[in-house]
């Protein structure tokens, strides 16, 4: 579905704003895409205006595993379920991965430092060992 980001018909009087032209398509959003902890890593482009594709993927609808920052390394390791998010309480039982969130791994418990809807991969810092 898509949303229309314009200005609304209506002052905080109540009376009417008449417009001076129509709707534009830079106007235009989109339902959000959030990133859930499952099995199939689905990655898509994102099409830009003026037809152009973005460098980076855009979109990603699942994701199984996280890079894992330590003081010394970085790993790869399997995510197993997400604890906490401070973006939305509602995220923890969705399985949504967005950044801040605390997630349980391999390794231990991880917070996540990307953004993992626009860059396309989940990095974390590890806060507690196993």
């Amino acid at each position: 579905m898509v949303f229309w980001q314009g200005r609304s018909k209506r002052k905080p009087s109540g009376a009417r704003f008449w417009p001076l032209r129509k709707k534009r398509a830079r106007e235009m959003g989109s339902d959000p895409v959030y990133t859930k902890l499952s099995e199939e890593v689905k990655r898509k482009p994102r099409r830009q205006r003026s037809a152009r594709k973005t460098k980076r993927v855009t979109t990603i609808t699942g994701a199984s595993h996280a890079n894992v920052n330590t003081k010394d390394k970085t790993q790869k390791v399997k995510i197993l379920a997400v604890k906490e998010n401070p973006a939305n309480r509602h995220f923890v039982r969705m399985n949504v991965i967005s950044k801040g969130a605390i997630i349980e791994t391999e390794a231990g418990l991880a917070k996540v430092t990307s953004r993992p809807t626009r860059d396309g991969v989940v990095n974390a810092i590890l806060i507690k060992k196993k």
